[in-house]
């Protein structure tokens, strides 16, 4: 496995609906030097955005209504059409339920909002590095889904 090796070699793309919290870590994100492809505020456009791409994202950062039948079928053909790419949920939502929803699908990360942009940056490095991050709201759940799967 390679591991990234400084934060210049990543590369993100946020998927949000309109978040202006995620205006602010965006401008962190940078100043850490890690390389934003783009920003779209709904699946559909994220998925034309990529397929424009010479170069894809690393990870992916979403912040969309996961209780959403559509958003998350549109998630899942997201993750069938480019399984490379890392995604990490980034919500206000802590439910089983919806936590449970995006894991199926095959996020590697899950972090509430509130966590500031070292946490992002902690979870960014750590799912390209091949591992899982989830914030403290939400890693118990999290623990229990991967041990019963």
């Amino acid at each position: 496995m390679n591991t990234v090796k400084s934060l210049q070699e990543i590369n993100i793309a946020f998927i949000n609906d309109k978040s202006p919290i995620i205006d602010l870590i965006s401008n962190d994100l940078l100043n850490f030097g890690i390389d934003i492809l783009f920003r779209s505020e709904n699946t559909k456009d994220g998925l034309s955005q990529l397929s424009a791409l010479k170069e894809l994202p690393k990870v992916c950062i979403i912040d969309l209504d996961f209780y959403d039948k559509n958003v998350l079928a549109q998630l899942q053909e997201l993750r069938t059409k480019y399984p490379t790419i890392k995604l990490i949920a980034f919500s206000d939502k802590d439910s089983e339920k919806a936590i449970k929803s995006l894991l199926e699908i095959g996020f590697a990360g899950y972090l509430l909002i509130g966590s500031d942009a070292d946490d992002l940056k902690k979870a960014i490095e750590t799912v390209i590095n091949g591992g899982r991050y989830f914030s403290m709201g939400v890693a118990d759940i999290a623990q229990e889904y991967f041990d019963s799967n």
